[in-house]
């Protein structure tokens, strides 16, 4: 019996969601093994473990996070969320950065709650309040939010058949 076109129209919609996230989750990984590589270059990697920001622990971060989040806006504008709208990079690359602060306040949110307000402060509470909680919270806000405000779906009206002839031909062309 065949299947109903809502069904297949479902089917379609969670294979497509679920490639995305998958594409996300690897986009994100990446990005962070840039990211704690980096830090660690940054600051060990020379003569006697000592890197050329080796006294710079902050500077070294900021620096290291910064790289990273462009490692992962440029995975997921050409890779993740190829086939979505396009904006100018630059307006994308601002709000990327923008909801990538918003994500890591989350995370820092969840630590402050637990370390200062419930009062769990050993080493283990601290990472899991930052780094399981608040960086899975973050993470699902990332997703959401890079979909909704950065890469948004194209409006299938008639008003918008260029973007999606480009968004189209972009999502062909291999990376």
């Amino acid at each position: 019996m065949p299947q109903p076109k809502i069904v297949k129209k479902l089917q379609q919609s969670f294979s497509d969601l679920w490639r995305e996230i998958a594409k996300f989750g690897i986009v994100g990984l990446s990005a962070l093994v840039v990211d704690i590589g980096l830090f660690n270059i940054l600051r060990f990697y020379g003569p006697d473990g000592q890197g050329p920001m080796y006294d710079r622990p902050i500077s070294s971060k900021i620096i290291s996070v910064a790289v990273a989040t462009s490692v992962a806006y440029l995975g997921n504008r050409y890779w993740t969320f190829r086939d979505r709208g396009r904006g100018s990079m630059g307006r994308e690359y601002v709000m990327f950065f923008g909801l990538n602060a918003i994500a890591m306040m989350i995370a820092v949110g969840c630590l402050w709650f637990s370390h200062y307000l419930m009062g769990w402060t050993s080493a283990f509470a601290d990472n899991i309040s930052a780094n399981v909680v608040g960086l899975g919270l973050g993470t699902m806000f990332r997703f959401w939010s890079y979909r909704k405000f950065v890469f948004p779906a194209i409006p299938q009206d008639p008003q918008h058949s260029a973007e999606r002839e480009l968004a189209e031909r972009d999502a062909s062309t291999p990376i």
